[in-house]
C-alpha cells in the first residue's frame, strides 16, 4: 500500500522527485532565463549574447544538465555530428587534420564520428550508407575518388560534403586540397636540380588510394618531360600495409631491381624513414650513395639523421578551412570559393 504523506503526497511521487533528471526549465532557472533561450544558447550560440551564454553555460555545469539529443534530434532534424571517413586512423597528418576540424566544429556544438576505409572504395560506400542511416548533418571526407554508388548515396542524401587531401575540378560539394600530382612532378625536379637521373619511384599503389596514384602519375609526367632518356623506374608492393617493414621492403626491391639508382623517391614518410634507418643498417651512405625521400613531413621526418627531404603539407590548414566550410554551407551561408588549395611546399633536408 502507497502510504501518504503529511503534504498529502504518497512517498512513491516523493522519491520519484528526488531522483529525476535536471529539465531545461531548471537549467533556466539558475541562469535566470526562459526554458526557450536554453535551448537557443544550446542549439544555435550564435543567436544569442555572449553575456547570456556564459550564464546558459555556467547554469548546465552547476546543475548537471544533460540535454536529451534524440529529442533534440527529432525536433531540429539536426544530429549536431559529422562522420569523417578517413583511409587510416594510425597516421598523424590525418589525425591532425581532425583535430584541426574540432577546433572549429566543437565550440558549434558539433561532434566528429569516425570510420576508416583501409584504402578500400568500397568499404567507404559500405561506410557511407551506414552513416546516412545515423543521419549525420555533414561528411568529411579524405579523398576525391569514390564509386559511383557513393556518389549516388552523397548526393540523394543532399548533406554538405567537404573533401579533403586531393584535388579534383568538379567535387562532389566543397573541396580542401592539393595536386599530389603536381607536388610529385615538383619533386622529381629537385632531384634533377641536385644532379640525379636516375631515380626510383617506391610506393604502395591501390585503386582506393588516389593520392598514391596521382602520385605516380606525376612522376611519370616528370621523368618523362626532365628525363627524357631515362626509363621510368618503379618499384610497388600491391596490398602491402602502410607500415615501416613494407618500406624496408621497398628498398630492398629497389636496390635489387635498379642498383645504379642514386634516389628513391617513396610515396610516403613512412615508407621513406624505414628506408633511411634500413639504408644505415646495410651501410648505404645517404644521401653519399643513395638520395632518399619521402611524403608528409610527419614529425619524425625532421628527427632521423639523416633527417628526411620530403614535402610538407599543412594538415591543420586542410582541417580548419573544412571546418569553416561545413559550418558555413550548415549555417546556409554563402560560399564564396568551394574549393581551397592549401599547397605544399619541398623541404630540403639531409637526405637528399
Amino acid at each position: 500500500m502507497t502510504r501518504l504523506t503529511t503534504d498529502g503526497r504518497s512517498r512513491r511521487t516523493r522519491a520519484r522527485s528526488a531522483t529525476r533528471s535536471v529539465t531545461m526549465q531548471d537549467v533556466g532557472v539558475v541562469a535566470g532565463v526562459s526554458a526557450q533561450t536554453v535551448s537557443r544558447a544550446l542549439s544555435s550560440p550564435e543567436q544569442v549574447s555572449k553575456e547570456t551564454l556564459e550564464r546558459v553555460l555556467e547554469a548546465v555545469k552547476s546543475t548537471g544538465y544533460l540535454p536529451n539529443l534524440a529529442a533534440s534530434h527529432l525536433a531540429s532534424n539536426r544530429s549536431r555530428t559529422i562522420a569523417a571517413i578517413l583511409p587510416v586512423i594510425s597516421t598523424s597528418v590525418f589525425s591532425d587534420t581532425l583535430r584541426a576540424a574540432s577546433t572549429k566544429l566543437d565550440p558549434a556544438g558539433f561532434q566528429l564520428i569516425v570510420g576508416y576505409t583501409d584504402y578500400s572504395e568500397n568499404r567507404e560506400e559500405e561506410l557511407i550508407r551506414g552513416f546516412i542511416q545515423r543521419r549525420p548533418d555533414a561528411f568529411l571526407i579524405v579523398g576525391t575518388l569514390h564509386t559511383p554508388e557513393t556518389l549516388r548515396l552523397l548526393r540523394a542524401y543532399g548533406a554538405p560534403v567537404v573533401e579533403t587531401w586531393d584535388w579534383n575540378d568538379e567535387p562532389i560539394d566543397t573541396l580542401v586540397g592539393f595536386s599530389n600530382r603536381r607536388a610529385a612532378h615538383d619533386l622529381v625536379g629537385y632531384l634533377v636540380d641536385k644532379g640525379h637521373r636516375r631515380i626510383v619511384f617506391a610506393g604502395v599503389i591501390t585503386p582506393g588510394d588516389s593520392r598514391a596514384v596521382e602520385r605516380l602519375e606525376g612522376f611519370t609526367d616528370a621523368v618523362r618531360e626532365l628525363l627524357a632518356d631515362e626509363p621510368v623506374r618503379t618499384v610497388d608492393l600491391p596490398g602491402h600495409p602502410i607500415e615501416m617493414d613494407t618500406g624496408t621492403e621497398l628498398l630492398d626491391l629497389a636496390l635489387h631491381r635498379y642498383p645504379e639508382a642514386t634516389a628513391i623517391m617513396f610515396t610516403t614518410d613512412v615508407f621513406a624513414a624505414a628506408a633511411v634507418l634500413a639504408a644505415h643498417r646495410r651501410g648505404v651512405d645517404v644521401p653519399g650513395s643513395l638520395a632518399i625521400t619521402g611524403f608528409g613531413d610527419f614529425e619524425m621526418s625532421r628527427h632521423l639523421n639523416p633527417s628526411l627531404t620530403t614535402v610538407n603539407i599543412d594538415n591543420e590548414a586542410i582541417g580548419a578551412c573544412a571546418g569553416e566550410l561545413l559550418l558555413n554551407r550548415l549555417a546556409g551561408n554563402p560560399i564564396a570559393e568551394r574549393t581551397v588549395d592549401v599547397g605544399y611546399k619541398i623541404v630540403a633536408r639531409q637526405s637528399a
